[in-house]
């Protein structure tokens, strides 16, 4: 029998899901309450810049049955995903509004013995603590599991269709009907866990674990920094070891939607339970560091030519957290830009995938307009710019917040350099 699928949230991961469902051959409700991503998604046209959907979209048009009304979407189906957004507020706690508000939904039109799958990012518990007792509010029978979602966006080797899962359920008969759904749509191992404790734990651990390292590596660049050592040069050489190592790179800020938000899940979990995580936590505070440390290296150089940042016409490369994609949750981009605004700074930014944030048309502009730069975000679009015009545009100094651009042509053109760990 064909099966029928509600995919709860159609962002950056439940599109996808949604798009893997249909390409399945099974018949997929997708529920958003943005009416302008709907009216996009039915007209063939992905809200979300990313080269897979950019592809996979035109597939789907007319295919889709597209609502507003979770309810709705849930009497009509036998799988229910969740992919709604679960950030964190401004004291770094959980906000699981949206979660809840999409299982109110689910509960009131749940069918008997449909299986739910929570993809959104979640702390350890939540499933049984808080999913459970509203969907029992639906008084029927039903299963119940959590997949947590591993989408790279941009990512054109490892996509939804390829990467390996995890699931668990609430009961052995949950982990397995949700083992079994995703067996039919993705191309690569699902691994069954044995509570769902585990599957929420397992993607706080990944993310975790490379914000862990990107926070070493960022401390290393800033003692580097004082003792005149290259980092890009030292990570090369530890590279070199075929064991016990792997690289992370330090950078102007951690941004996206997991990185940056999935550690404080975690440390607002265990508080609870009595235990404080201070090396997560510690973290968590270099990390937080980095975009007014990458002003600190601005300072560093406006001093050396005796100038302020107070009405310096500073151009910022990129509004997104990451290369190539036009998300910019969490992105430290931003703040590097509100700590210039509050420093009172001129600032001229430009993103070729966030174009309605930007406030030039082009990089071209930007050059012209700005006196130094801050590569926030490395776009190829600037990693590839022709460096030559920097001295056309007499810049007087390049903050390379990525480590990505040339350092001794930038030098040689007599124009002052400086990177995170790298001058």
């Amino acid at each position: 029998m064909k099966r029928t699928v509600a995919v709860i949230g159609l962002g950056y991961v439940g599109l996808p899901v949604a798009c893997l469902c249909i390409e399945k051959g099974m018949d997929v409700y997708g529920a958003d309450a943005d009416g302008k991503k709907l009216e996009l998604i039915g007209k063939g046209i992905s809200p979300i810049d990313d080269p897979y959907l950019n592809k996979e979209i035109s597939n789907i048009k007319g295919k889709i049955n597209l609502t507003n009304s979770i309810a709705d979407a849930a009497k009509k189906s036998s799988a229910i995903i969740v992919c709604v957004p679960t950030p964190v507020d401004k004291n770094h706690m959980p906000e699981l509004s949206a979660l809840k508000s999409a299982c109110e939904g689910i509960s009131k039109g749940l069918q008997k013995d449909a299986i739910v799958v929570v993809e959104s990012t979640i702390f350890p518990g939540t499933v049984e603590e808080i999913v459970v007792p509203i969907l029992k509010k639906s008084n029927v029978s039903f299963y119940l599991a959590h997949c947590p979602e591993r989408i790279d966006p941009g990512n054109k080797k490892f996509t939804i269709k390829n990467i390996p899962r995890v699931v668990a359920g609430i009961d052995k008969e949950s982990t397995k009907k949700a083992a079994e759904f995703y067996r039919d749509i993705i191309d690569a191992e699902i691994t069954e866990l044995g509570s769902v404790k585990a599957a929420e734990a397992t993607k706080i651990m990944e993310n975790t674990f490379r914000d862990i390292n990107i926070a070493f590596v960022n401390e290393m660049a800033k003692s580097f920094d004082k003792a005149g050592i290259d980092i890009t040069e030292v990570i090369k050489a530890a590279s070199t070891k075929p064991f016990s190592f792997m690289p992370h790179y330090p950078g102007a800020g951690v941004g996206g939607h997991c990185i940056a938000v999935d550690p404080y899940y975690l440390i607002s979990k265990a508080k609870q339970l009595g235990f404080n995580h201070r090396f997560l936590s510690l973290a968590r505070e270099i990390n937080e560091s980095m975009p007014s440390y990458t002003i600190e290296l601005l300072e560093q150089e406006l001093k050396k030519i005796n100038k302020k940042i107070e009405n310096a016409k500073v151009g910022v490369l990129g509004l997104a957290y990451k290369a190539n994609v036009d998300d910019v949750r969490e992105s430290p981009a931003l703040k590097i830009i509100d700590i210039l605004k509050s420093m009172k700074a001129d600032i001229f930014v430009f993103d070729p995938y966030v174009k309605k944030q930007s406030n030039v048309k082009d990089l071209n502009e930007l050059l012209e307009k700005s006196d130094y730069l801050i590569l926030a975000t490395d776009h190829n679009e600037f990693r590839n710019m022709d460096l030559s015009k920097l001295k056309e545009n007499d810049i007087k100094i390049v903050i390379d917040g990525r480590n990505r651009l040339d350092k001794e042509k930038i030098k040689n053109m007599g124009i002052l350099y400086h990177g995170v760990g790298r001058h």
